[in-house]
């Protein structure tokens, strides 16, 4: 048994967000490590990774939603929780754009509730939070690195700047034990987020439909596969557990690529054997059109190194989407 596993060995865990592509694989990942997982679930969602894999039936589940403070607070306290990654989040961009206030409910209200269950609870030793490169919002001067200003403009960029930052000031403010981690693009197996550009298109392409880009397809995405973001979670949480000089740092975890929409896509159909061209749309509004992140400061002071490439992920990804639209 690694030293991974020791410290996860039977530590009570919070998860909001279980249902999501990146719960379903932290989850996964935190079991493995033989973690006391207690899981928050809203809605139940039977073809999530979480329920697909019988993950569900060795984990606690709480009912509830995040922006119910007192359910937090009983399951935190009741379940003598160590560690909360909280991952619940409205994360589709025009759904922000249409819902702009289920949006802020989820992600701003959901933050601060997070936070203030954990300071009422003293039980915790760590909690990261999920931010996003969308966080930044439009910059200049790219990549982005930890400096840069928070400016999301759009609705759901400024739900996530707005939860960035209040992460942050539990941690100055009140000495929270509080991490942040800004990633860019989560694909991988088990989006169940069909006009997502990973899974719609190798959906289109399995059924010989082209794959529908709602931009111009030129846009510039930091792409990062979601097993590589479970396990930085995972030694975020470790690290900060372990050194308290991390309270209210932000990390950005990132291959550092700079991909368009379109170049993806054809990377996709080059993995399926698909000669299929896309259909570009470009109806997409209130989105950022360049994103890419610096992952130096992980690197330097994490130790943090992908565990994939780009073109691994992508074959994994592929790999379980032929096996589930099979099912």
């Amino acid at each position: 048994m690694g030293v991974v596993e020791r410290f996860w060995q039977d530590r009570p865990v919070l998860v909001t967000g279980a249902t999501g592509l990146v719960g379903g694989w932290l989850i996964k990942c935190l079991l493995t490590a033989g973690a006391d997982v207690v899981c928050l679930v809203r809605d139940w969602v039977p073809e999530s990774e979480l329920v697909r894999s019988r993950d569900i039936e060795r984990v606690k589940t709480v009912r509830g939603d995040v922006r119910d403070r007192d359910c937090l607070e009983r399951a935190i306290g009741e379940y003598e929780i160590d560690t909360v990654f909280h991952l619940a989040a409205q994360t589709i961009v025009g759904i922000a754009n249409r819902n702009p206030i289920s949006t802020f409910e989820s992600n701003i209200a959901g933050t601060w509730n997070i936070m203030e269950a954990c300071r009422r609870s003293p039980s915790v030793k760590s909690i990261i939070v999920a931010s996003s490169d969308k966080a930044y919002g439009d910059q200049l001067a790219l990549p982005y690195s930890e400096e840069t200003p928070l400016q999301g403009q759009h609705p759901y960029d400024v739900s996530k700047s707005c939860a960035d930052l209040i992460a942050h000031t539990y941690a100055v403010s009140y000495n929270l034990p509080v991490a942040i981690t800004r990633c860019g693009n989560f694909y991988g197996g088990g989006d169940l987020n069909w006009n997502r550009i990973v899974p719609g298109t190798i959906r289109s392409a399995v059924r010989g439909e082209r794959p529908v880009i709602r931009s111009d397809g030129q846009f510039v995405r930091d792409y990062f596969y979601v097993e590589d973001g479970a396990a930085a979670y995972m030694m975020l949480a470790e690290a900060l557990a372990k050194r308290p000089e991390l309270r209210g740092e932000a990390f950005n975890f990132s291959y550092e690529l700079q991909i368009t929409v379109l170049d993806l896509v054809r990377q996709i159909l080059a993995q399926l054997g698909s000669d299929l061209n896309a259909d570009i749309r470009n109806h997409a509004g209130n989105e950022i059109r360049h994103q890419y992140l610096n992952a130096a400061k992980a690197r330097q002071v994490l130790a943090w190194e992908p565990l994939f490439s780009l073109s691994d992920g992508l074959s994994r990804t592929v790999a379980w989407y032929r096996e589930f639209l099979k099912a």
